[in-house]
């Protein structure tokens, strides 16, 4: 069921897309994550919030800080895996845009492959509300390399279902709110890290439908992009007969103090 506090696609896509998102989704490189959980400071006794959590691909690497953790997700099945994965947080059902938490609350503010779903113009106020005098708030993103053939047609794969309007990170649309709010949070720090996610072809399926408007979307429009992944992969010269594939990633690490 989508939850109509967050866009559609994200509601009922992430809902359906659970299982196939914990095992063809990539965790985060080592350096990124040291580079971030540095430059915001969290360590033992930091109180974080981890918003849009989902399944805590991020969370599970800092919870090894010995940081006071909460984390939203406000989708029932990601929640419930984030629970699984993650038992000594605590996991909490809401969202970036209404932080169920009092002012000041927090020292950091995380947000793993996330902030592009947030409605900024409304996030980043309930952020810097909930975020102590001088708290940071770090975005991280996992980014397929499109450099192959075959990575660029499986983005070609993908975009047959994309509506015009799908939140994405690659669009940069979520830096706007950062511009136009320059008031509540100083300039954006950018470090990248490269990284591959060695997958089976039936992971390498799973990363596909866990595309959430590909969840999203009708079963025989499921169907046929099951089809076109397995044509891909008995076709491609790079693919054809592995039982091992590297994909390699570009992970984008953001932070940023409050204002």
């Amino acid at each position: 069921m989508s939850d109509h506090r967050i866009h559609p696609a994200a509601g009922a896509g992430f809902e359906a897309a659970v299982e196939h998102y914990e095992r063809g989704r990539p965790s985060y490189p080592d350096d990124a994550v040291t580079y971030l959980v540095n430059e915001l400071e969290i360590r033992e006794g930091t109180d974080v919030l981890d918003l849009g959590a989902g399944t805590g691909k991020f969370t599970e690497l800092i919870v090894l800080t010995g940081a006071r953790i909460t984390a939203l997700e406000p989708v029932t099945s990601m929640r419930a895996a984030l629970e699984r994965n993650c038992p000594t947080i605590s996991a909490v059902d809401g969202t970036a845009e209404d932080v169920p938490a009092g002012d000041g609350s927090f020292d950091v503010a995380v947000a793993a492959s996330a902030f592009h779903w947030f409605d900024g113009e409304r996030a980043l106020p309930e952020i810097h509300r909930v975020l102590r005098p001088a708290g940071a708030l770090g975005l991280i993103w996992n980014a397929r390399d499109e450099s192959s053939d075959w990575s660029e047609r499986l983005t070609e794969i993908f975009d047959e279902l994309a509506g015009p309007d799908q939140p994405r990170y690659r669009s940069g649309r979520w830096r706007e709110a950062f511009e136009r709010r320059s008031d509540l949070f100083g300039p954006l720090h950018h470090r990248v890290a490269y990284h591959v996610h060695h997958v089976t072809p039936s992971t390498f399926l799973d990363r596909v439908l866990s595309v959430s408007y590909v969840a999203a979307a009708s079963e025989a429009d499921r169907e046929r992009v099951r089809a076109e992944v397995a044509d891909l992969l008995s076709n491609d010269p790079d693919l054809r007969d592995r039982d091992e594939i590297v994909m390699p990633y570009r992970t984008d690490v953001f932070w940023t103090r409050r204002r």
